[in-house]
């Protein structure tokens, strides 16, 4: 396959670029030509960040598998599209081409029609990372499904508060999923969730680990068996829904500064065509490469980086059930050369934590397939970028540092592979098409080099989210409403004297912890909900494997005598009504939180605490008791 729209040089990127912000309409309907479209748009885009309201190639009809798996047939049915190295190393991997993927999304495209799924209908899917929940997302697209994929690591509440938001009919999940030395036990999970969700018809259950499940006649339906039906009726073909290039393709919740979390919409065209775009052009791939993102597809960046870019650029994917660390640290280094990478995609908070095994799980290991590395969802410390450079890329390979967010779809910020300079710590350069700013406090552009600020973009790139799912206004309210006519991300950023961009963190109330977002409020109502509990407050410190941490300032009433217990009843809590990653490093029992007279709490005096800034707190002459924060200084942990 040949990109005519990947860029090459720096002079061309800078040329690209310019051309992108000067006429945006002319620059992605060029790209946009490459795409197989059922009808052609009747306008390129509309937009109005007050409302706000995004709306690209409107008119326009296309799906989105026919340009992740038909064009391909024609001209590379055997090329692999998903390789999947299981969770166990013993076990054989699985490699399914364009064809064979083409033929199972087919089939349970049927799978869902047959049980009633059409068109708009939402679909819950929590699976482990195996072919099936690839199959599944596609098969949703296939028909005009909307499918909102939920981590397998949340909890049955958040499940239960996702399936009610979206109104889904449907939930897919497994039997169980495996992750290092642990079996996940998914339906058993899915089966508490349903208690509050009259919503769902059906659930079909995946066999994997062969855990023993409860299915209910009439509802659960095995996934094996309804392919078989399928298989019966013979050519199972479907064809490509129409959808608008406005349709919903996907909701995917985030974690945001209120307790509930918010489902991100985003469309049809706009998401297909920045995530092919971004994927051929950050990582500059080329046709026969080997690219292994090790993220799992319950977060954006499997979406975009596992499935639909690399599919609908016709490269081929690799996706990896386990854990970087089981059997061994070695393990991402055993599948690089086993399956000749080229292109390894992974978390900061990964790197930090194999640096942490030293140099012996790297002893016997070629690495030499490897050309591009990247990182991706929190920005990459100095020392880790330097030994991700020297030791797995051996100073050959070009790290994209990649700056985006799940409402941005895909890449915003980032050097493009050997194409565009690079900078340890520093995202860079925007993409084209991506306008970005600094402004002050007071939504005041900082003009110039040399600067830091809030970061803001200001006009639209076809992959912005479009809504919050069920809820515009909240959409507004989070991103539109703090600058006026400008995207706000919630990032601080500094940027150099070359106009590099370095993201510096998060500057409202939502934490980056192993580079997934959680927000402080959903931490603490889940706290809230131990009935010892009077009140808390969370906020981040750095840690060194995380890049943040999760500390919790507690008042407890109640029986308490082992302070210890309570704390493994707090995380409990916490394990139930969101899921382990949204566990606290950290609690304090305190007698007292620092709040103003109007009742707020001082969460920067509390995010200096526990960061061990014991000396310069700032003002706190407006606090309503000054003597509280001497009592939480000297009871630090």
């Amino acid at each position: 396959m040949h990109y005519p729209y990947q860029i090459t040089s720096y002079e061309q990127y800078k040329a690209q670029y310019a051309e992108s912000i000067a006429n945006p309409e002319g620059f992605w309907a060029n790209v946009a030509e490459h795409f197989t479209w059922q009808k052609k748009w009747d306008r390129v885009l509309e937009w109005n960040f007050e409302e706000p309201k995004v709306e690209w190639f409107g008119g326009g009809k296309i799906n989105v598998t026919e340009n992740c798996l038909d064009r391909h047939l024609a001209t590379q049915p055997d090329v692999p599209a998903i390789i999947w190295e299981p969770n166990d190393p013993e076990l054989h991997h699985r490699v399914l081409t364009y064809r064979e993927l083409h033929h199972k999304v087919m089939q349970f495209s049927n799978v869902l029609k047959n049980n009633g799924v059409q068109k708009g209908d939402r679909i819950c899917i929590y699976m482990g990372m195996i072919p099936e929940l690839v199959i599944a997302v596609l098969a949703c697209a296939r028909i005009g499904a909307v499918h909102s994929v939920v981590f397998g690591g949340f909890s049955a509440q958040s499940i239960a508060d996702r399936i009610q938001d979206a109104g889904a009919v449907m939930v897919i999940t497994c039997d169980g999923a495996y992750r290092g030395n642990k079996t996940v036990p998914l339906k058993e999970t899915i089966d508490d969730a349903m208690i509050g969700c009259p919503t769902v018809k059906r659930i079909i259950v995946v066999t994997h680990t062969r855990t023993p499940v409860s299915m209910i006649k009439g509802r659960d339906l095995w996934w094996e068996d309804e392919i078989k039906k399928v298989e019966t009726h013979g050519n199972p073909y479907v064809a490509p829904e129409p959808m608008d290039a406005e349709d919903l393709l996907f909701i995917l919740y985030t974690s945001g500064s209120t307790g509930k979390p918010k489902g991100v919409v985003h469309t049809t065209a706009g998401y297909l065509i920045w995530a092919n775009y971004t994927f051929v052009n950050v990582f500059q791939y080329r046709p026969g490469q080997v690219h292994f993102c090790t993220a799992d597809i319950g977060w954006i960046t499997g979406h975009t980086y596992i499935v639909y870019g690399p599919l609908s650029a016709g490269a081929t994917s690799l996706m990896f059930e386990g854990v970087p660390t089981w059997p061994d640290a070695g393990r991402f280094w055993d599948i690089v050369d086993k399956f000749k990478v080229n292109i390894l995609y992974t978390a900061p908070t990964a790197i930090r934590s194999l640096m942490a095994f030293g140099q012996t799980p790297l002893m016997g290991k070629s690495l030499t397939s490897l050309e591009v590395l990247g990182t991706v969802g929190e920005p990459i410390n100095e020392e880790a970028w330097h030994w991700y450079d020297e030791h797995i890329g051996k100073q050959k390979c070009p790290i994209v540092d990649t700056w985006w967010q799940t409402e941005t779809s895909g890449t915003l910020i980032s050097n493009l592979a050997g194409v565009t300079p690079s900078k340890p710590s520093f995202a860079t350069l925007p993409m084209p098409g991506v306008l970005p700013a600094l402004v002050d406090e007071n939504g005041q552009e900082i003009e110039g080099n040399g600067t830091s600020g809030n970061l803001v973009i200001k006009q639209p790139w076809p992959g912005i989210l479009r809504t919050t799912y069920g809820n515009h206004e909240r959409m507004r309210q989070t991103y539109f409403s703090a600058y006026p006519q400008l995207y706000f991300t919630g990032d601080g950023c500094h940027r150099d004297e070359n106009g590099f961009y370095r993201i510096t963190g998060r500057v409202d109330d939502v934490l980056n912890v192993s580079g997934h977002r959680i927000g402080t409020a959903e931490v603490e109502n889940a706290i809230n909900m131990h009935s010892g509990v009077i009140e808390s407050a969370v906020v981040g410190f750095p840690h060194d494997i995380k890049g943040q941490g999760i500390y919790a300032f507690v008042i407890f009433q109640g029986f308490h005598d082992d302070e210890n217990l309570t704390r493994g009843d707090l995380l409990a809590t916490v394990s139930r009504m969101i899921g382990p990653i949204a566990k606290p490093d950290k609690i304090q029992f305190v007698n007292g939180l620092p709040k103003t007279r109007s009742g707020k709490i001082m969460r920067r005096i509390l995010r200096k605490i526990a960061e061990g800034e014991l000396t310069s707190l700032g003002d706190t002459s407006t606090l309503l008791d000054p003597l509280v924060v001497d009592e939480i200084k000297e009871g630090r942990l």
